[in-house]
């Protein structure tokens, strides 16, 4: 029921979600993620907490940050009843809103509001019981012929949540000035901070952050929650176990509760953090709190809703349901009814993760990968200990998507594919040796027809490496890196010009050039063309396109069908800051063709070794005396 009698500001550890507006920095593409407006509306923010709807106007709630995500605090907290609590100024009225799985909307209560003269406080009830499966809750303001502001509107609980504070990990490398910049902001809200105790920062790179113009600021800010660590090099697992260590080793439950991870190149909605701590909070067990990633080059997009590791055959994919790529700017939340069933991860990227400190005492520290799968092995592995991961609508910070990354083509090759045999080893319940095997051959021979000799090579190295067994794991954590870019720039694919101007004009003309693009699609058709490839790369290249390339391919379409009938292309990479000019080489081709099949066949004949042999290792690979051999030296 709404209630127009005064209401005393509410206790903090009651408040579960803020209602939030864009900042005066952020661009307008944001605002679709905080406001419904209609294309002839535009409201006045005044403050982050603070907007004013304009007369003859209705304005929704229903935005990507200020819905309230019912269906997960039902699932997973236990919190049963919650209470949307806000101050209003001027005439209107106030309606609350639900949505069920399906995305149909329910109306809830609403109520009259005639205050034109000071700030009235109203409440209103909502019981979470038929938020199983799905559902958002929000309010809609409608305003007549006076204006109507909002103030401090926030979801509460029915009671108040224990107290807990945070440690902030984050790791360093090359991005000091998104780090900085990202941590500054935390300090722009009193109420972050409050939950905020530590902020470790593993500064891994060549330029320290005590360095950085802006690094007395940032202790001004901060004060002495912030501590900057500087160490070697050790990938993003060996940034983020840093945050885990030092909190284990030296807070004591009580005083650090929690430990959030966050990338260093983000941007962040900062009540993110809150929505975070009051869900772990409430949980009715220990959980894993996962943030969704935004889109930091189309801010209004929603980049990753939720992944899962199909155990079948170890790939991460999309959680079933949920939606890839969704701009609210184009079709905002009521409008969205695959946006309204709730959907459930295995795992959280690392580009902002909540831990309760009880989860990483039963779980251990994570495994010394370097990076990639780190995030993944580490939620199988708490899930095994039934703390299971959850991905937070609502909570959610804006990150470099991944699709504009070159990590299935560049160094990180090879951790993709190590790391990824190791989380195979240690989680899968199947026999994959078949599965491996067929995707290893799929994938090597499109290697190698595309003349990526560079990751071939790695991946062959990761094959090894795998097989020499889980001993030299920390070894490679230090040195490994410096191994494996050694290695790949031996090959031409992996070296890189600025631009395709660097080299001569390509020797095939345009026409000729899109005739080859066009994929095939019939079975029989596809297999005619690998067949045609095949005999392609062992013949000897025409000596003319070493030094002048047949044709320029952006970096979509360098695809094995149409590389694979070349000898020598410039390729662009994904960001499209380089070019590789790529030569075909019969020998080169031969030896990694030759040594790809070998360790296959090696991989299938020791795989049930292997895994025995990983998973006695786990209790020393994840241990905090291991680590602290590492952090020490």
């Amino acid at each position: 029921m709404a209630d127009s009698a005064t209401v005393d500001q509410p206790d903090a550890d009651r408040v579960l979600w803020r209602v939030i507006l864009p900042k005066e920095s952020d661009p307008l593409d944001v605002r679709p993620l905080y406001l419904d407006e209609p294309d002839n509306v535009n409201c006045h923010v005044t403050s982050r907490r603070q907007v004013q709807v304009p007369p003859s106007a209705r304005v929704s709630f229903a935005s990507y940050f200020n819905a309230f995500p019912a269906s997960y605090w039902k699932r997973w907290t236990t919190v049963e009843q919650v209470t949307l609590h806000l101050k209003v100024r001027g005439a209107g009225r106030i309606e609350v809103y639900r949505s069920k799985p399906n995305g149909d909307l329910v109306h809830l209560q609403g109520t009259p509001v005639h205050a034109e003269d000071d700030w009235q406080a109203f409440e209103f009830d909502v019981a979470l019981t038929p938020f199983e499966d799905g559902g958002w809750l929000w309010f809609d303001v409608f305003t007549e012929n006076v204006p109507l502001e909002i103030l401090d509107a926030c979801w509460l609980s029915d009671k108040p949540l224990r107290k807990q504070k945070m440690a902030i990990g984050t790791t360093t490398f090359s991005r000091l000035d998104d780090c900085v910049a990202a941590l500054l902001s935390l300090g722009e809200d009193q109420a972050v901070l409050d939950v905020v105790g530590k902020i470790f920062v593993s500064d891994q790179g060549p330029r320290k952050m005590r360095t950085h113009d802006r690094y007395d600021e940032l202790v001004s800010v901060l004060g002495d929650r912030l501590e900057v660590i500087e160490q070697g090099n050790l990938g993003g697992a060996g940034g983020f176990t840093r945050a885990f260590y030092e909190t284990l080793e030296h807070t004591s439950p009580g005083t650090i509760d929690q430990i959030m991870l966050m990338d260093d190149d983000i941007a962040i909605e900062t009540d993110s953090i809150l929505r975070s701590n009051m869900f772990a909070r409430a949980a009715a067990k220990p959980v894993i709190v996962g943030s969704q990633m935004l889109n930091l080059q189309a801010k209004s997009r929603l980049h990753t809703m939720g992944e899962v590791v199909d155990l079948a055959t170890c790939v991460w994919r999309a959680a079933p349901g949920a939606k890839m790529d969704h701009d609210f700017g184009q079709y905002p939340l009521r409008e969205s009814r695959e946006l309204h069933k709730r959907i459930d991860a295995t795992y959280n990227g690392w580009w902002m993760c909540l831990f309760p400190r009880e989860v990483v005492e039963k779980t251990g520290l994570p495994l010394p990968l370097f990076i990639k799968c780190d995030d993944a092995e580490y939620s199988l592995r708490a899930a095994g200990h039934d703390m299971s991961t959850v991905t937070l609508p609502g909570s959610a910070v804006w990150h470099e998507p991944w699709t504009d990354k070159n990590d299935t083509k560049d160094w990180t090759v090879y951790f993709h594919l190590r790391n990824r045999l190791i989380m195979a080893a240690l989680h899968s319940p199947y026999d994959l040796r078949k599965t491996l095997l067929l995707q290893g051959a799929r994938v090597a021979v499109r290697r190698l027809f595309s003349m990526e000799y560079s990751t071939a090579a790695l991946e062959n190295k990761a094959l090894e490496d795998f097989m020499a067994g889980p001993e030299r794991l920390f070894d490679s954590l230090v040195g490994g890196l410096a191994e494996i870019q050694k290695l790949r720039k031996k090959y031409t694919d992996a070296q890189f010009a600025p631009s395709a101007r660097e080299f001569p004009p390509p020797s095939f003309d345009m026409v000729k050039a899109e005739q080859m693009l066009h994929p095939p699609v019939h079975p029989a058709k596809i297999a005619l063309r690998a067949g045609k490839a095949w005999v392609h790369n062992l013949r000897s290249p025409d000596p003319n396109a070493v030094e002048r390339p047949q044709v320029n391919i952006s970096a979509n379409s360098a695809l094995w069908f149409l590389l694979g009938n070349l000898d020598s292309a410039t390729v662009s990479n994904a960001d499209g800051s380089g070019v590789a000019f790529r030569r075909r080489d019969p020998k080169v081709f031969r030896e990694l063709a030759t040594r790809t099949a070998h360790n296959y066949r090696r991989l299938i004949a020791e795989w049930p070794r292997l895994v025995e042999q990983y998973r006695a290792a786990v209790p020393e690979l994840t241990s905090v005396e291991s680590w602290r051999k590492v952090f020490s030296s």
